[in-house]
């Protein structure tokens, strides 16, 4: 029952954070993408698609759409000819700025709907939420 309870009460807390900092309306591949590239810097496809266990072509139909709305851009590998390199652009990386906000203001605003009492409840679940995670 626990573990029931948990996957759904999880489920329903992303869902609900990625609504709430989605005004683009991206798709979960490509708020993926941009984190990724944003976290790890410029990449070739190929790496972007290993990294999210997908397929290259499909990561390149991604990145497609991201350098369509400008938010990526390629450029040349620095020891590689042959390969190209996706980056963010100042477009990419404020709308990333965007997002974190809107998860960091829609989460401080919904914590500060708690009593005093549920907040201590919630502080004292974090580390064991962390340990499953990274179990």
């Amino acid at each position: 029952m626990v573990v029931s309870d948990l996957r759904l009460a999880i489920g329903q807390f992303l869902r609900r954070l990625r609504t709430e900092a989605n005004p683009s309306e991206l798709n979960l591949s490509q708020m993926s993408a941009l984190a990724r590239l944003e976290q790890g810097g410029p990449t070739t496809t190929a790496d972007l698609a290993r990294l999210e266990s997908m397929k290259p072509q499909s990561m390149g139909s991604v990145l497609a759409s991201l350098e369509s709305e400008g938010l990526v851009k390629r450029q040349p590998h620095p020891t590689d000819g042959r390969q190209v390199l996706f980056a963010l652009t100042k477009k990419g990386i404020e709308e990333r700025r965007q997002r974190q906000s809107a998860k960091h203001d829609w989460l401080m605003a919904a914590v500060g709907k708690l009593d005093p009492e549920e907040l201590q409840i919630l502080a004292a679940a974090i580390p064991f939420i962390r340990r499953i995670g990274e179990s």
